[in-house]
């Protein structure tokens, strides 16, 4: 998997060095780094919200399914299964944004921790080469995950000693580790290694408490959606809130420029929750979803030809024609009966009768 993930924040490395060179700043790079993979993963976000529309109408449907077949759990799970291919319903379909967004968020650490390989975009052996050499420092240990971002701090005081690098190289570290420096934080650093003095800390604290108000918005904004979702109640309301404390750890113990990422990604993801409700809504999707299917009935009811007047003078004749002709074929089933031996015996009385008469 960690392959996976270099060539994800590999690729990704490309558009933060673009954003680097117009800004000159990786904070700000970062930031707009957020707002643009959310314009690119906007489409499917819409798609969420269509099938979030699709399946807040599939519920009620649902649930007359439970109450038919509820006591026969098989019957019930092939009228289910014809019911969504009948609806267009993918019980899998409101996780795709979220496997999207997974892998952009872990690339994303990969291209910070490792800037040199994922966003410099350096040869692995020349990489490895400067490594070895700074581990040899005293004082410098054994580096680890985070021997890319030592190399870059320090790069200053150890350009003369990295000779393994290129000019080419060269120039685009130094321009790199100066650009780390946002609102007076060095984004380089960890909060996990800094001290309080240096307030890195409010990063991942601050990640902590925005990425909570905007879950309980989008709780709160669209009860539609979280109904659809099923109540958050119990082990999956305390996953979801665990979650935050999580990646907030994760922003406590990574650099300080995954912090910011992960600030800007909250942010953004309200703001893009509070556009899609206002022009985007479950209820407006419902509408449209609606609106669209009459459409498309009405339309399929023209292309239906009438039959011509002929046609229909003749399909009406011969119906007229069934319906007169239906009263004699029953005449004629009811003599056929009356032909047994009483019917008979009362005609031979009958000629008795009249020929005592006359």
């Amino acid at each position: 998997m960690g392959d996976i993930f270099n060539l994800i924040g590999g690729l990704l490395g490309y558009l933060l060095w673009a954003l680097f060179a117009i800004f000159k700043n990786y904070g700000v790079a970062i930031i707009f780094f957020t707002i643009l993979t959310k314009l690119i993963l906007f489409p499917s976000t819409l798609k969420q919200q269509r099938g979030m529309a699709s399946q807040s109408k599939f519920a009620k449907k649902q649930a007359e399914l439970q109450k038919i077949y509820g006591n026969n759990k098989q019957k019930y799970n092939e009228e289910l299964m014809k019911l969504q291919e009948k609806e267009g319903i993918n019980p899998m379909g409101g996780c795709l944004p979220m496997l999207l967004t997974f892998p952009v968020m872990i690339g994303v650490m990969y291209s910070v921790s490792q800037p040199l390989s994922n966003t410099l975009h350096i040869a692995k052996d020349t990489i490895a080469q400067a490594t070895q050499y700074v581990s040899r420092i005293p004082g410098s240990g054994n580096m680890g995950y985070y021997a890319e971002l030592e190399i870059l701090r320090n790069f200053g005081a150890l350009q003369d000693k990295l000779t393994m690098f290129t000019p080419a190289d060269v120039e685009k570290i130094t321009e790199l580790s100066k650009g780390f420096n946002f609102l007076g934080l060095d984004l380089l650093q960890s909060p996990e290694f800094g001290n309080w003095s240096n307030i890195l800390w409010i990063l991942p604290v601050g990640y902590l408490l925005v990425s909570i108000a905007s879950q309980i918005y989008m709780q709160r904004s669209n009860p539609a959606q979280a109904a659809a979702q099923g109540q958050q109640k119990g082990c999956m309301g305390f996953m979801m809130y665990g979650m935050n404390f999580f990646f907030a750890y994760l922003a406590f113990s990574y650099p300080a420029a995954v912090s910011l990422y992960f600030i800007a990604q909250s942010i953004t993801s309200t703001i893009q929750t509070a556009i899609t409700n206002q022009f985007f809504s479950i209820h407006h999707m419902t509408a449209k979803s609606e609106a669209q299917r009459a459409v498309t009935l009405a339309l399929a009811e023209e292309k239906i030809n009438p039959l011509s007047a002929d046609a229909q003078r003749q399909i009406a004749k011969k119906l007229d024609e069934a319906a007169i002709n239906q009263p004699k074929d029953n005449k004629k089933k009811t003599a056929q009966k009356g032909t047994g031996k009483k019917s008979s015996g009362k005609s031979r009385n009958s000629d008795q009768y009249l020929g005592s008469k006359k």
